[in-house]
C-alpha cells in the first residue's frame, strides 16, 4: 500500500473516527468538517486521483457511492439530503492524493458551493 495519510488510516496506523470499514473501503469523519456531518469514503487500494481509475475499478468506484449512502443513512442525513464530492487534482481542491469521496450533510447546502 502506498504511504499516504489515507492509506495509513485505512491500515489502522493512524487513528480516525471510523464509521464503516470492510476489506475494500473505509469511511471516517473529516477532521476539518465543512458541514455538521462530513465524512470521507476511501478505497483501501491506493488510487491517487479519479483520473487513475481504470475499467477494472468500476465495482470499487460504485462501492464508494453505496457505502456513502449507507453511512449517510446511519448518520441520519439520508432523508434530508447530502452532497457527495470527489475533487480531482489541485485546481479542484484535492490536497490528499488518495482518491476520496466527501459526504456532507446535516444542513442546507448551497449551489454553487462558493
Amino acid at each position: 500500500m502506498s504511504d499516504t495519510l489515507f492509506s495509513k488510516i485505512a491500515a489502522g496506523e493512524i487513528p480516525a473516527d471510523i464509521l464503516y470499514a470492510d476489506a475494500e473501503v473505509v469511511a471516517f469523519r473529516d477532521i476539518s468538517p465543512q458541514a455538521p456531518v462530513h465524512f470521507l469514503v476511501i478505497p483501501r487500494q491506493p488510487l491517487p486521483t479519479l483520473n487513475a481509475a481504470l475499467p477494472e475499478h468500476a465495482a470499487l468506484l460504485g462501492k464508494l457511492l453505496l457505502v456513502a449512502a449507507q453511512v449517510a443513512a446511519q448518520e441520519g442525513i439520508a432523508a434530508s439530503g447530502y452532497r457527495t464530492v470527489i475533487n480531482c487534482n489541485a485546481d479542484a481542491g484535492q490536497t490528499f492524493f488518495h482518491l476520496h469521496l466527501h459526504v456532507l450533510g446535516g444542513r442546507a447546502l448551497n449551489w454553487p458551493p462558493g
